[in-house]
């Protein structure tokens, strides 16, 4: 600061550094200076611009400077303290910042598993798309599941973290394991009477004896459900009602084939209506039911009518269908119409010997087909099946319909699920109907009573 005349440090010091100062025209500077107080002589006015700046610099720049300082503020005749910076004490085994591990390369095979991409591989690799595609000679950024990738990656001194412990997948074996096991433990239940009761996991069933009419248990057996492919029943029994050739030869026609789903014929294909029969009944073959439908003597759209019919017929009163092959889920029907009807078909030896087929080969032109029943019960070979029929649509469920011989030559009974959640639910739903009814036959089933023959006299 510049001072003309003589001045005087005045008033109290309110920061350790700054000083406030009052001018008078009595001292000199030699006075100022014995006092203690630093003065700065300025010659040149010019320069009072200059001095200026240093001052505001050196006021801002002070209190950070001062924040070590541990002496007392002084007064205005006490000599300045030196300024002194904290020393903090650092450890001698900590390294300093600069000193770091050098990084090393190394080279990595990671094989591409569903949902990666180039760009989360370098992500996880800590290295660059391009980097990826130049080593492994990639044109584009598409790469195939299982292909194997060669990566370099840099790693500084610490490795990557870990990666999350992967929770396991449900797969679908997994969950076929799971409903399996619980399909083969049965349920059972009481009664309003106190009896122990099947208790079913399936949407309807029942079991009937056709020889008597009588219902032996049933649980929601007179519902209307889509009943899938046992619709092939009623397929078999109208086109061997006019006694035909089983042994005509005829060619399958692509719209037998269109969408067919579940089929082993294609276009072209020549083989007997018999052979188609077997497709129907074993195999559950669609197309093969619309070539038998289109080759009778109604015709594909005739045929469709005297199916229902034919239910009318026979009393089915829920039964309505609406094509030969149960791929529509408009084909319905209940579980007692279906235990009636099964019962009313095994009696054609025709069709009953087709369903106790375990396996059958058929030959369409120079190809042999070799079909496996659907039928578990009937591969498993530990029931006498009668007859029987698979189906399966997404609205239908898993649908079985049987005729069964009890042991021991015991009566026959019709056991009908519909609705079961699972393959493998429907055969053994029907096995804990079967053995149920088998511990409890005595009880449940009563010798038919012959009627007596009343005679009148004149």
């Amino acid at each position: 600061m510049y001072a003309k005349g003589n001045c005087e440090a005045y008033g109290p010091v309110k920061n350790a550094c700054t000083l406030q100062f009052l001018c008078y025209n009595a001292d000199t500077l030699n006075n100022l200076l014995r006092k203690g107080l630093p003065v700065i002589q300025a010659r040149p006015i010019g320069k009072i611009q200059l001095i200026g700046v240093l001052g505001v610099l050196l006021t801002s720049l002070l209190p950070y400077a001062a924040e070590g300082q541990t002496a007392a503020p002084r007064g205005p005749s006490e000599p300045q303290a030196p300024l002194a910076l904290p020393i903090v004490d650092t450890p001698a085994e900590t390294a300093p910042a600069a000193a770091t591990t050098t990084p090393t390369r190394r080279k990595i095979t990671h094989v591409v598993k569903r949902g990666e991409t180039l760009s989360s591989i370098s992500r996880r690799y800590r290295t660059t798309v391009a980097a990826l595609k130049e080593t492994n000679r990639l044109r584009a950024n598409g790469i195939q599941v299982g292909k194997r990738l060669a990566v370099y990656t840099t790693q500084a001194g610490v490795p990557a973290a870990p990666r999350a412990a992967r929770v396991p997948r449900v797969t679908r074996a997994t969950l076929q394991a799971r409903a399996l096991r619980e399909a083969q433990e049965p349920r059972f239940k009481l009664d309003a009477a106190g009896s122990e009761v099947p208790d079913l996991r399936a949407e309807a069933a029942i079991i009937y004896n056709p020889e008597t009419g009588k219902v032996l248990w049933e649980q929601n057996s007179q519902d209307q459900r889509s009943i899938a492919s046992i619709t092939k029943v009623m397929t078999a029994a109208v086109f061997l009602e006019n006694d035909p050739d089983l042994t005509e030869e005829i060619v399958v026609q692509r719209a037998d084939v269109y969408r067919a789903s579940t089929t082993y014929l294609r276009a072209g294909y020549k083989l007997t209506t018999g052979d188609l029969l077997h497709l129907l009944l074993i195999a559950s073959d669609n197309a093969a039911a619309r070539a038998l439908a289109r080759v009778s003597p109604h015709g594909a759209k005739g045929f469709i009518d005297r199916m229902n019919t034919k239910a009318a017929e026979l009393g089915l009163v829920s039964t309505h269908y609406a094509d030969p092959s149960g791929l529509l889920s408009d084909n319905v029907s209940s579980a007692y119409d279906m235990a009636r009807l099964i019962a009313q078909v095994s009696g054609d030896h025709r069709i009953a010997s087709i369903m106790q087929k375990q396996a059958h080969t058929v030959q369409a032109g120079r190809r042999r087909i070799s079909i496996r029943s659907t039928n578990q019960l009937v591969r498993a070979g530990d029931v006498d099946v009668l007859g029987g029929k698979t189906g399966f649509i997404r609205k239908a469920g898993y649908c079985l319909a049987t005729l069964l011989r009890l042991p021991h030559g015991g009566p026959q009974v019709a056991v009908v699920v519909l609705g079961a959640k699972s393959n493998a639910g429907r055969f053994w739903e029907t096995r804990h109907l079967f053995n149920w009814l088998a511990g409890k036959a005595q009880d449940i089933i009563a010798p038919p009573v012959e009627a007596a023959t009343v005679t009148s006299s004149n």
